[in-house]
Protein backbone atom coordinates (compact mmCIF):
# COMPACT_ATOMS: atom_id res chain seq x y z
CA UNK A 1 0.00 0.00 0.00
CA UNK A 2 2.86 2.39 0.82
CA UNK A 3 4.35 1.84 -2.65
CA UNK A 4 0.98 2.78 -4.22
CA UNK A 5 0.92 5.98 -2.17
CA UNK A 6 4.45 6.88 -3.33
CA UNK A 7 3.48 6.25 -6.95
CA UNK A 8 0.35 8.37 -6.48
CA UNK A 9 2.44 11.19 -5.01
CA UNK A 10 4.93 10.96 -7.91
CA UNK A 11 2.04 11.12 -10.39
CA UNK A 12 0.62 14.19 -8.61
CA UNK A 13 4.05 15.84 -8.57
CA UNK A 14 4.54 15.03 -12.25
CA UNK A 15 1.11 16.41 -13.19
CA UNK A 16 1.81 19.59 -11.20
CA UNK A 17 5.17 19.95 -12.96
CA UNK A 18 3.53 19.60 -16.37
CA UNK A 19 0.95 22.27 -15.49
CA UNK A 20 3.75 24.63 -14.42
CA UNK A 21 5.72 23.77 -17.57
CA UNK A 22 2.73 24.51 -19.81
CA UNK A 23 2.22 27.92 -18.19
CA UNK A 24 5.95 28.66 -18.36
CA UNK A 25 6.08 27.83 -22.07
CA UNK A 26 3.04 30.04 -22.64
CA UNK A 27 4.86 32.95 -21.02
CA UNK A 28 7.70 32.34 -23.51
CA UNK A 29 5.10 32.57 -26.33
CA UNK A 30 5.20 28.85 -27.13
CA UNK A 31 1.99 27.32 -28.42
CA UNK A 32 1.30 23.95 -26.84
CA UNK A 33 0.16 21.55 -29.54
CA UNK A 34 -0.21 18.41 -27.46
CA UNK A 35 0.38 17.01 -23.99
CA UNK A 36 1.15 13.47 -22.88
CA UNK A 37 1.53 11.91 -26.32
CA UNK A 38 1.78 8.25 -25.33
CA UNK A 39 2.96 5.17 -27.16
CA UNK A 40 3.91 1.85 -25.56
CA UNK A 41 7.57 2.61 -26.38
CA UNK A 42 7.67 6.15 -24.99
CA UNK A 43 5.90 9.35 -24.05
CA UNK A 44 6.29 13.00 -24.95
CA UNK A 45 5.26 15.24 -22.08
CA UNK A 46 4.68 18.39 -24.15
CA UNK A 47 4.78 19.16 -27.87
CA UNK A 48 4.94 22.90 -28.51
CA UNK A 49 5.71 25.31 -31.34
CA UNK A 50 8.28 27.92 -30.43
CA UNK A 51 8.63 31.46 -31.68
CA UNK A 52 11.47 30.07 -33.83
CA UNK A 53 8.90 28.06 -35.82
CA UNK A 54 10.36 24.74 -34.65
CA UNK A 55 8.44 22.04 -32.89
CA UNK A 56 9.86 21.50 -29.40
CA UNK A 57 9.46 18.11 -27.76
CA UNK A 58 9.64 18.98 -24.07
CA UNK A 59 10.57 16.50 -21.36
CA UNK A 60 9.40 17.69 -17.94
CA UNK A 61 11.21 16.50 -14.80
CA UNK A 62 9.82 17.58 -11.45
CA UNK A 63 11.06 17.23 -7.89
CA UNK A 64 8.95 18.13 -4.87
CA UNK A 65 10.19 19.55 -1.55
CA UNK A 66 8.41 20.00 1.77
CA UNK A 67 9.57 23.59 2.27
CA UNK A 68 11.30 26.34 0.32
CA UNK A 69 14.17 26.02 2.82
CA UNK A 70 14.58 22.34 1.83
CA UNK A 71 14.64 23.34 -1.84
CA UNK A 72 17.26 26.05 -1.22
CA UNK A 73 19.45 23.61 0.74
CA UNK A 74 19.26 21.10 -2.11
CA UNK A 75 20.23 23.77 -4.65
CA UNK A 76 23.11 25.18 -2.58
CA UNK A 77 24.53 21.74 -1.77
CA UNK A 78 24.30 20.63 -5.40
CA UNK A 79 22.26 17.54 -4.56
CA UNK A 80 20.33 15.69 -7.21
CA UNK A 81 18.84 17.86 -9.94
CA UNK A 82 15.68 16.84 -11.84
CA UNK A 83 17.36 17.19 -15.25
CA UNK A 84 19.86 14.46 -14.29
CA UNK A 85 17.06 11.94 -14.76
CA UNK A 86 17.04 12.58 -18.53
CA UNK A 87 19.55 9.86 -19.31
CA UNK A 88 20.42 7.88 -22.43
CA UNK A 89 17.61 5.31 -22.13
CA UNK A 90 15.05 8.08 -21.53
CA UNK A 91 16.25 9.98 -24.62
CA UNK A 92 16.10 6.74 -26.63
CA UNK A 93 12.44 6.11 -25.63
CA UNK A 94 11.59 9.76 -26.20
CA UNK A 95 13.17 9.68 -29.66
CA UNK A 96 11.06 6.66 -30.63
CA UNK A 97 7.91 8.50 -29.51
CA UNK A 98 9.02 11.59 -31.45
CA UNK A 99 9.52 9.49 -34.59
CA UNK A 100 5.94 8.20 -34.18
CA UNK A 101 4.55 11.70 -33.66
CA UNK A 102 6.40 13.04 -36.72
CA UNK A 103 5.14 10.14 -38.84
CA UNK A 104 1.52 10.41 -37.62
CA UNK A 105 1.38 14.17 -38.11
CA UNK A 106 3.36 14.04 -41.35
CA UNK A 107 5.54 16.79 -39.90
CA UNK A 108 8.49 17.79 -42.09
CA UNK A 109 9.85 20.86 -40.30
CA UNK A 110 12.63 21.47 -37.83
CA UNK A 111 12.41 20.17 -34.29
CA UNK A 112 14.40 19.81 -31.11
CA UNK A 113 14.27 18.21 -27.67
CA UNK A 114 14.13 20.50 -24.63
CA UNK A 115 14.01 19.75 -20.91
CA UNK A 116 12.18 21.70 -18.23
CA UNK A 117 13.55 20.88 -14.77
CA UNK A 118 11.07 21.96 -12.14
CA UNK A 119 11.45 22.08 -8.38
CA UNK A 120 8.19 22.59 -6.49
CA UNK A 121 7.09 23.29 -2.95
CA UNK A 122 3.35 22.55 -3.27
CA UNK A 123 2.47 23.55 0.29
CA UNK A 124 3.97 27.01 -0.27
CA UNK A 125 2.78 27.30 -3.89
CA UNK A 126 6.34 27.90 -5.06
CA UNK A 127 8.24 26.59 -8.06
CA UNK A 128 11.52 27.20 -9.83
CA UNK A 129 11.97 26.33 -13.50
CA UNK A 130 15.19 25.63 -15.39
CA UNK A 131 14.85 25.52 -19.19
CA UNK A 132 17.42 23.47 -21.08
CA UNK A 133 17.11 24.07 -24.81
CA UNK A 134 18.06 21.60 -27.54
CA UNK A 135 19.53 18.94 -25.25
CA UNK A 136 19.94 16.30 -27.92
Amino acid sequence: MEQQNKKGERNKTGALGEEIATKYLGKLSFIVIERNYLKKWGEIDIVARGTDGKVHFVEVKTVSYETKDDLNKAISSGTWRPEENVHYSKIKRLTKAIESWISEKKYAGNWQIDVLAIRVVPREKYASVKYLSNVY
